[in-house]
């Protein structure tokens, strides 16, 4: 039975919230007085049952801050999120608690767990001892207090950047270039006669790879690079002072240092000498890129150099001069009902699923739900929501949300995950579908990787569902799925014109997959330079010149830093979760790419090798370390070659990333 969102209210958030409380307190109380000797039973199950307990109020409460239409439940929700998470650390701050767990580790009984349970008590021990249980009284009340600050900032992050409005106004004349479907949809600005872009995605990112007016692009690239910059800037400097000091009370060099204990990488210097390894090619074919933007700015009377709000302008230039690609020409053939359809098909062949759509009580009336069976026993897997158009105080980006984890509770009942995919693709109108740029239909199957990795999970224990795993591992599913949107074969399955129903033309998917390496190494500097900038926060000692970080940085990306603009106050990764871990995203697309090379020898729609990534990476979730998942599925070692040879710099001469090397 899927949750009754209909009947959210401000009150319902916070007794979900407070009922998980309720019940989790008393089976910690029962912990607490155990008498006789502790066992798994009595002692480390019902533990993993409060982080069971706190994952499903969460996806009935604190979620609801992401998506509710109702300003007043979001903010009852991100109140729900705040007690949530501070009585979650002041659970994992109990020594009583911490003694009992410990005490169990000492037994015989935890001397012969195996699997989940010995992982479980592992990392059991770990967390409370990053919550600070091997340092002295003080030290570790100045961490609770720190870590409950630190919650209190994500919170209101979130919340600045999601209710934060901002608009730029223009005439129809400013509009010039851009395609009625775009005009059509826009609102009317304030004085007769004009249009608002306001700053959702299907606004700005058309008018900034179409718009030829340079001065437009530039006034909409400042608007959306200070977004909620007033409110947020304060918090994000917070935020790193106090992750800082926490970095100094646990006697490491920095919160980076840290935190990474917990990732694949270990540390960051393996960061450093990953991005080492790629960044001297990178910059070389980038230089080169940024040199045939100059030239088509001065063919077009516009002086270089090349600036943040004419790179995406440029890129879709040059698909329309040297590929004959036209991205809203292409859109045609992406009606987003259609690229679902084809979506699921795909994963239904290669993934020996089926997808059935359902009447469920959602929280939108946009928002679709689906049951995910076994096709060839016909059991239920999961239940996902798909919530793809923006609305006012939605999420922003476009992100997959854990809402329910599968695996067992206490009392032995078997829960299938329940999980939803947020994003903000282009409304449909009265007279066109809601139509897919393919870098859309990318992003799609992106998310649709993590719903999948959430999904498919036959864990046990909530602590290892889905894409519960290391964190620089978590963008590896969902990394993998991207590869299917540019075989020509595949998307000739499903893209066919929304008015006709033609099928999309074969030349056009060649010149489409043609040209997917067009400023592949502009778009890999900035995930760069990004991932710098994130461990440039967290490795520097506080106070951090935040201005002096963007300023240093921006040479990675080999464009010129905004002046004047502040995009850390809506860079939501920092606080989201990716704190010292932005680097996941081409971290994992090594592995990503190295399993979609499986399917690329043996066939990318290969039933067998589909279900053997299913059984080996998918259903395992977080119960054994990413890089023992990988070997099974590859049987062998991880290499970076096709991660490589998707940058472009296959064949040049220089070894793999030391993430290889050292994980091998």
């Amino acid at each position: 039975m899927l949750f009754d969102y209909t009947s959210v209210t401000t009150r319902s958030v916070a007794a979900a919230v407070e009922a998980a409380i309720t019940r989790a307190e008393g089976l910690i109380e029962g912990v607490l007085s155990v008498q006789g000797p502790r066992t798994f039973a009595n002692t480390l199950r019902p533990f993993e049952e409060v982080a069971r307990l706190g994952a499903v109020a969460y996806g009935r409460g604190p979620f609801l801050g992401q998506v509710a239409t109702d300003e007043a439940v979001r903010t009852a929700a991100r109140e729900g999120e705040e007690r949530l998470e501070k009585w979650a650390l002041d659970l994992i701050s109990r020594r009583d608690l911490y003694q009992a767990i410990r005490d169990y580790a000492g037994t015989d009984d935890a001397g012969a767990l195996a699997g989940e349970a010995a992982r479980a008590l592992d990392h059991s021990l770990r967390d409370f001892r990053m919550a600070g249980h091997e340092l002295s009284e003080a030290d570790r009340s100045r961490v609770r207090e720190l870590l409950t600050r630190l919650v209190s900032c994500q919170v209101a992050f979130s919340a600045g950047l999601a209710e934060y409005e901002d608009y730029l106004d223009v005439t129809e004349a400013d509009l010039e270039g851009m395609p009625d479907s775009y005009v059509a949809r826009l609102a009317p600005g304030e004085s007769e006669g004009s249009y608002r872009i306001t700053m959702s995605y299907p606004d700005v990112i058309p008018f900034m790879e179409n718009s030829p007016r340079r001065d437009l692009r530039q006034a909409l690239a400042f608007k959306f690079g200070n977004r909620a910059r007033e409110e947020n800037t304060s918090v994000l400097e917070e935020a790193l002072a106090i992750r800082a000091r926490l970095a100094e009370i646990f006697g490491a060099r920095s919160w980076a240092h840290h935190s990474m204990v917990k990732k694949m990488a270990g540390r960051p210097e393996a960061v450093t000498g990953f991005y080492g390894s790629i960044l001297d090619r990178l910059t070389e074919a980038g230089l080169r890129e940024r040199a045939a933007m100059e030239q088509l700015l001065e063919a077009q009377d516009d002086a270089p150099p090349v600036q943040s709000w004419d790179r995406a302008y440029c890129h879709t230039e040059q698909m329309k001069r040297d590929y004959g690609v036209d991205p809203l020409e292409v859109a045609a053939y992406f009606p987003l009902d259609q690229v679902i359809v084809g979506m699921f098909e795909i994963t239904q062949r290669v993934f020996g699923l089926t997808y059935q759509q359902v009447n469920a009580p959602v929280w939108h009336e946009e928002v679709l739900a689906y049951r995910i069976t076994d096709t060839a026993s016909g059991e239920l897997v999961a239940h996902f929501y798909m919530d793809l158009h923006p609305r006012d105080g939605k999420f922003g980006h476009a992100a997959a949300f854990p809402l329910s984890p599968g695996g067992m509770d206490i009392e032995g009942g078997n829960h299938r995950p329940v999980s939803a995919m947020v994003a903000n693709l282009t409304h449909p109108t009265p007279d066109s579908p809601s139509l897919l740029l393919h870098d859309e239909v990318v992003t799609l199957f992106h998310e649709f990787g993590h719903i999948l990795h959430m999904s498919l999970s036959r864990a046990e224990l909530a602590r290892f569902s889905g894409s519960r795993t290391e964190w620089d591992f978590v963008e590896a599913p969902s990394q993998i799925m991207e590869n299917w949107c540019w075989i020509p074969d595949v998307l000739r399955t499903f893209a066919r014109h929304h008015a006709t129903g033609a099928p999309i033309p074969p030349e056009l998917v060649i010149r489409l997959t043609d040209a997917r390496n067009l400023n592949v190494a502009l778009f890999n500097l900035r995930q760069v330079m990004l991932g710098q900038i994130d461990l440039d926060l967290h490795t520097t000692p506080d106070p951090v010149d935040l201005e002096a970080v963007l300023r240093s940085r921006a040479r990675t990306g080999l464009l010129p830093h905004h002046e004047g603009t502040f995009m850390l106050s809506s860079f939501g990764h920092l606080l989201g979760g990716y704190d010292a871990g932005y680097y996941g995203y081409q971290w994992a697309e090594v592995f990503g790419q190295d399993m979609f090379s499986r399917f690329a020898e043996e066939g990318v729609l290969s039933t067998e090798v589909g279900m053997a990534y299913r059984r080996k990476v998918l259903e395992p979730g977080g119960t054994r370390d990413a890089i023992d998942l990988l070997h099974d599925f590859l049987g062998r070692a991880p290499r970076s070659d096709a991660f490589l040879s998707k940058l472009g710099l296959a064949g040049i001469g220089f070894p793999p990333p030391p993430l290889v090397l050292r994980l091998c």
